[in-house]
């Protein structure tokens, strides 16, 4: 089972080129699309979820033209915006059999023996009566990924799914996320890079609608080996550090500013080298974007 997407494009009547001719093969298994806010990630999400139209490219998934076959990928997708929106007062139950009548499941007890194996399988079977108004962020999340799943998904696309979610809530979601992916295709549509190291072994970067990398994330950090440093700093020395070196990332630690920079050879006395992650991955390739674009 194969996902492949070529040459991808749409530009919006306003001008912005959101997709700049994308490709990518996605195997079964997570797949982690990561990039900031704004790259094209959305857009590629409701053109693939048939809910966009593209410009033009192509998308198929094994023999199916999910452009053109939308009815039929229907059939096989489940989809998990960004935005979840449900009627708040109905319970977990009563939303989800009528999602699942509304997705073709007309038979009483088939309807009823799926909805109760889904609320289970997402362990929200002990607050199945409970209204979706009293659910946590997580609970909520996880009804999601249930009505995604109805009728068992051969492709399944999450948007943003961790947002908002406390540390706990994140790591059940993590858990539910692997299991399903162990026999279909999942797309995990992100921008927070720790979602992408704990799941994936496949990912692209992708940012203002151009590929940055795709592969194996393991690939691209050891392509950094020896090329990132850190040193913390003064707040103050930030804007002159960010004029000498190619700054790629800076975060707070004890209060002060650590910042990563990209260099073949150690830079200055002071810094360190560091151990490169997906993070540096992540911010070296937008850093590269913004300075092709500067320069277009």
């Amino acid at each position: 089972m194969e996902l492949r997407i070529e040459n991808l494009s749409k530009v919006y009547p306003n001008g912005v080129r959101a997709l700049d001719s994308v490709s990518l093969t996605i195997p079964r298994g997570l797949f982690g699309l990561l990039g900031p806010n704004g790259a094209g990630k959305s857009t590629l999400m409701r053109i693939l979820a048939t809910l966009q139209e593209a410009d033009s490219g192509s998308v198929s998934l094994d023999a199916l033209n999910v452009l053109r076959q939308k009815d039929e990928v229907r059939k096989i997708l489940g989809y998990l915006p960004q935005d979840f929106g449900v009627y708040q007062k109905i319970s977990a139950l009563d939303m989800l059999d009528h999602l699942a009548l509304l997705k073709g499941f007309v038979h009483g007890r088939e309807r009823r023996d799926l909805v109760n194996a889904l609320l289970q399988r997402v362990n929200l079977w002990e607050v199945r009566k409970k209204a979706l108004s009293g659910f946590s962020g997580g609970m909520r999340q996880r009804f999601g990924i249930a009505q995604a799943l109805i009728g068992d998904p051969t492709l399944l696309i999450v948007d943003e799914p961790t947002a908002g979610l406390d540390p706990s809530e994140r790591n059940r979601f993590y858990n539910l996320l692997s299991e399903v992916g162990e026999n279909v295709i999942v797309i995990l549509s992100t921008h927070i890079v720790q979602d992408v190291m704990e799941l994936c072994t496949n990912t692209a970067i992708i940012d203002r609608g151009r590929v940055m990398f795709a592969g194996a994330p393991d690939l691209a950090i050891r392509d950094l080996d020896g090329k990132i440093w850190q040193r913390t700093i003064a707040k103050s020395e930030l804007p002159d550090y960010e004029k000498r070196f190619k700054v790629i990332s800076n975060k707070l630690v004890a209060g002060r500013p650590q910042i990563h920079i990209y260099s073949d050879v150690s830079p200055d006395d002071g810094f360190q080298a560091a151990v490169p992650d997906l993070e540096d991955v992540f911010f070296s390739r937008i850093s590269a974007s913004a300075g092709e674009e500067e320069r277009a």
